[in-house]
C-alpha cells in the first residue's frame, strides 16, 4: 500500500460524519462559525427540550395511573361505608327520596370532579371523612336515642317500670304495716295488675316508638306479658307465705 491510498482512506473517514474511534456512534460535530453550526446548535437544544417533554409526559402518566388507581380503592371503600349507612337510615325512617342526591348536588359533584383523576380522588376522600363522621353521628344517636336501640331492648325500658310498680308497693305496704288487713287488701288489688300493667305497656310502646310508614310497631308482646307477669308472681307468692306465716 502507497502513501496515495493511506492519505486517501484517512480523507474519507474524516468526511464520514457518523464514524468514530472505539465502536461508538455519535453525530459529527461542525465547525462553529456557519450556518451548519447554528443549525446544530438548535437541533441539540431541540433534542434536549424533547427529551425533557418525553420525561415528563411518562412522570405524569404514571402519577395519573397511581391516582387512577387510588380513586378506584377509595370508592369501593366509600361505597362500602354507605351501604350500611343507607340500611340504618331507612330503619329510622328516612324517607328514600332523601337518600337520593338532587340534581344540583349531582352538577355540583360532577363539576368538582372535572379537574382528572387526582380531584376525583380528592373528593372521593372528602365523601370518606364525611361517611366516618355520620358513622360516629349514627353511634353517638344510637346510644342517647333508644329509638336507635333494638326493639326487645327498647321495650323493655317500658314494661319494666310498670311490671314493678304494683308490685314495690305490696312490698313497701307489708314492710310498713306487717301481716294485716292492709297487706291483705294490697295482695288483692294487685292480682289483676299484671294485666293492666301489660296493656299500658303495649300502649306505651306503640307511642313512645312508632313504626315506620307501612308497617306495624314492634310492641315484643311476649316479652312484654313474662316482664309483667313475672314481678307480680314472685312477690305475691312471697307475701302470701308471709301472710300466712304470720
Amino acid at each position: 500500500m502507497n502513501d496515495g491510498e493511506v492519505g486517501g482512506r484517512a480523507v474519507t473517514a474524516a468526511a464520514v460524519p457518523g464514524r468514530q474511534r472505539d465502536g461508538a456512534r455519535v453525530p459529527a460535530q461542525p465547525a462553529g462559525g456557519d450556518p451548519v453550526s447554528a443549525a446544530w446548535t438548535d437541533y441539540l437544544a431541540a433534542a434536549r427540550q424533547l427529551d425533557g417533554v418525553r420525561r415528563d409526559a411518562v412522570t405524569a402518566a404514571g402519577e395519573q395511573a397511581r391516582s387512577v388507581q387510588a380513586a378506584r380503592e377509595e370508592l369501593t371503600a366509600v361505597r362500602t361505608r354507605l351501604a350500611p349507612q343507607e340500611a340504618r337510615l331507612r330503619e329510622l325512617g328516612v324517607p328514600p327520596i332523601s337518600l337520593v342526591p338532587t340534581p344540583p348536588e349531582l352538577t355540583e359533584a360532577a363539576r368538582s370532579m372535572a379537574g382528572g383523576p387526582a380531584a376525583v380522588l380528592a373528593g372521593l376522600r372528602a365523601a370518606h371523612d364525611r361517611a366516618e363522621a355520620a358513622d360516629a353521628a349514627l353511634a353517638a344517636r344510637g346510644r342517647v336515642n333508644p329509638a336507635g336501640w333494638p326493639a326487645p331492648l327498647r321495650n323493655l325500658l317500658v314494661y319494666a317500670p310498670l311490671a314493678l310498680l304494683v308490685p314495690v308497693i305490696q312490698v313497701v305496704v307489708y314492710l310498713a304495716t306487717g301481716p294485716g288487713a292492709a297487706s291483705v287488701a294490697a295482695l288483692i288489688c294487685g292480682l289483676p295488675m299484671p294485666a293492666v300493667a301489660f296493656a299500658a305497656g303495649w300502649i306505651g310502646t306503640g307511642r313512645l316508638f312508632p313504626a315506620r310508614p307501612g308497617r306495624r310497631a314492634n310492641r315484643t308482646t311476649r316479652l312484654g306479658a313474662l316482664v309483667c307477669l313475672v314481678p307480680a308472681v314472685l312477690v305475691t307468692a312471697g307475701l302470701l307465705l308471709a301472710l300466712l306465716a304470720g
